[in-house]
């Protein structure tokens, strides 16, 4: 693509993705005002950051794009990464005498890794996106308008630390009732400080950390394995394809306010899902089996993971029907000290967190049907274009039903 019609796409989707992502229009309530009182000092400048990152997309699109083959950059990225896990986790060993060592060595090593994957990250993003941008051209995924081109939006993400997103739901029932990005740098006593505070209001609360936000360019974690960074780029990228469908609208109507849709957002997710491993697989398979090796927690001896949160998250949903309220929390911290003690740790698990973790119909912590049936839908359809177009023009759990019926 000439540099020229890359700057114009680029253009196009930096005046018209901010404004259906990011923008929200609904009349601020008690709550809201409430939220904004709270998280005052930590709130994320989202406009202040598209500023600066589509500024830095353009000044790339008008003087060029590195075309040379980066996949041997990002072996050596995703290598200096698992590198750093492993030094930084024998530091902690040395700081707390649970093994002997230079600490002073392995942290300039920590540092000269750091350094020579800041060199390396922009050809790291612009080789990914090409691969991706190939593989969603092979499944004929070009753009929400139809026809065949040109692509749109443009493939773009940012590797970094994203922001970190407070949930809000209410205590008796599980429920997205608001969300609100904060800074990326925080520490877990001011993460707990500000879940105190709208709990003081009768809220259940979380801030947890993000692997991926769909920003324009997207924000994509830079501490993850290989294949997770790659499929979560592919499900930023189809966040901001689906934003100009009936199903996307439906989400922006959530994410402004206007319309809460909490089905809306769990078919959006889903369908983001399903096409990105596809799409993920595609690219990793090609360029990357057998490359960096993927960081992740072994599972402890005999623990199912999957299967103590789903019936934890059972168990909930029967405690606050009943409305048990208090009986449902203190569960969930004796099921939370369990799955701990048993090699998974988890910092916080409540209401909020089955809200955030449930949109996702393929977690463990969902009991939403929605999955399964946008899976079956998958099989039934010939291509994966296919099976996207139809998602896409849906604008609730009915239409799923009459597409598989």
């Amino acid at each position: 693509m000439s540099p020229l019609r890359w700057f114009v796409l680029l253009l196009l989707a930096a005046c018209l993705l901010p404004a259906v992502l990011l923008t929200g229009c609904a009349p601020a309530d008690d709550l809201d005002a409430s939220l904004d009182d709270i998280t005052d000092h930590y709130r994320f400048d989202l406009a202040g950051w598209e500023a600066g990152a589509l500024a830095g997309e353009a000044v790339l699109a008008c003087f060029g794009q590195t075309q040379s083959d980066g996949t041997a950059c990002v072996r050596e990225y995703f290598d200096n990464l698992a590198r750093l896990d492993a030094l930084a986790g024998e530091i902690a060993a040395i700081a707390e005498g649970r093994q002997s060592g230079d600490a002073d060595s392995l942290r300039v090593e920590y540092e000269e890794i750091e350094t020579a994957n800041a060199r390396l990250a922009l050809t790291v993003e612009r080789t990914l996106e090409a691969q991706l941008r190939e593989a969603l051209t092979e499944q004929g995924i070009v753009n929400p308008f139809g026809g065949e081109g040109p692509a749109f939006p443009p493939v773009s993400f940012h590797l970094g630390p994203p922001p970190h997103l407070l949930v809000v739901s209410p205590r008796d029932r599980i429920e997205n009732l608001r969300r609100v990005n904060l800074l990326p740098e925080m520490t877990v006593a001011e993460r707990e400080e500000i879940e105190a505070e709208v709990e003081a209001l009768g809220y259940s609360a979380l801030v947890t950390s993000l692997g991926g936000i769909a920003t324009y360019p997207s924000f994509v974690a830079d501490s993850a394995d290989l294949r997770y960074t790659i499929n979560t780029a592919a499900e930023e990228w189809l966040h901001q394809y689906l934003a100009f469908t009936p199903l996307g609208l439906g989400y922006v109507l959530d994410l402004s306010g206007l319309r809460r849709d909490n089905d809306v957002i769990t078919m959006n997710e889903t369908v983001a899902g399903i096409v990105s491993e596809e799409i993920g697989a595609i690219v990793y398979d090609r360029y990357y089996a057998g490359a960096a090796p993927e960081t992740y927690e072994a599972p402890a001896d005999g623990f199912d993971f999957n299967a103590a949160m789903r019936e934890t998250r059972l168990a909930v949903d029967a405690y606050l029907a009943a409305g048990r309220i208090e009986e449902a929390e203190t569960y969930m911290e004796a099921r939370r000290l369990y799955i701990n003690a048993n090699g998974y740790y988890i910092r916080k698990l409540n209401q909020a967190y089955f809200a955030f973790h449930g949109s996702y119909a393929d977690s463990p912590t969902s009991v939403d049907p929605i999955g399964d049936a946008f899976r079956q839908l998958r099989g039934q359809s010939e291509s994966l274009r296919a099976f996207l177009d139809s998602a896409a023009a849906m604008t609730s759990p009915a239409d799923l039903d009459a597409a598989l019926n």
